[in-house]
């Protein structure tokens, strides 16, 4: 199988290319520029090979970033990849959280009653639900919180816009900015998507001096250290189960 694996940023694709390196002799990654300007990575692994792609920040740029991808080499699997912000106490600094849905938190209308999502207004979806047993078995593999992760395209910096959120969605585990443009994509393309994310910083009030950068990206890079197995083995099933069908 061959997987795309999108982040918003080089030090982002940096870690997840880190964790898919088998030993430190392996020979380096191959790199090219799509049209666009987008820098992607091949590194292959037993029984699956990994695009990692440099998609852009925000939902707008990783999808545009996703679907070029998508519309130039054949795939089996989508997986949005990154640092993001964790809703305490659930998702500290330094864990990881893999989407059991991936939610457009921030797209809809507000109204007197409040906001209404896109969905609830009649013009698309707000969800999309990577396969769960693949999410399963990724959290389970890598100790990661299995929750909803939100995508924003204004990340969160007040107490108020923490607990308005957590509200709103009470059972989330992260937010970040680009999952539902990847999983957009990848729909559009008919293929399975997955999101993981590393806690760089809780979703509240925005101190910068409290962020944890190193350990978020050290911790995605160790969380696909043990995921390149995990997808490899779904995907070896998944073909089959297509095959049959």
């Amino acid at each position: 199988m061959r997987a795309l694996v999108v982040t918003a940023v080089g030090a982002e694709s940096d870690s997840v290319l880190t964790g898919l390196t088998p030993h430190p002799d392996s020979p380096g990654p191959e790199s090219r520029t799509l049209p666009g300007g987008y820098l992607i990575t091949r590194r292959d692994l037993p029984g699956i090979a990994f695009d990692v792609l440099v998609g852009g920040v925000g939902p707008a740029a990783a999808a545009a970033g996703t679907a070029t991808a998508l519309a130039l080499a054949e795939y089996g699997l989508v997986v949005s990849a990154g640092i993001g912000g964790g809703f305490a106490p659930a998702a500290p600094v330094g864990s990881l959280v893999v989407a059991d849905a991936i939610v457009a938190a921030d797209l809809g209308a507000q109204t007197p009653d409040g906001f209404v999502d896109v969905a609830s207004l009649g013009f698309g979806r707000s969800v999309h639900l990577p396969p769960a047993e693949l999410a399963a078995r990724a959290a389970e593999a890598t100790g990661a919180l299995l929750a909803p992760v939100l995508t924003v395209s204004t990340v969160t910096g007040t107490a108020d816009g923490a607990a308005v959120l957590a509200a709103r969605h009470p059972m989330a585990g992260a937010e970040a900015m680009e999952g539902f443009g990847v999983a957009e994509a990848a729909a559009a393309h008919g293929l399975p998507v997955l999101e993981i994310r590393a806690v760089s910083n809780a979703v509240g009030p925005r101190d910068r001096a409290a962020w944890r950068i190193g350990d978020a990206l050290a911790a995605l890079a160790e969380g696909f250290r043990v995921l390149g197995p995990v997808l490899a083995n779904w995907g070896e099933h998944h073909e089959q189960h297509r095959g049959r069908g």
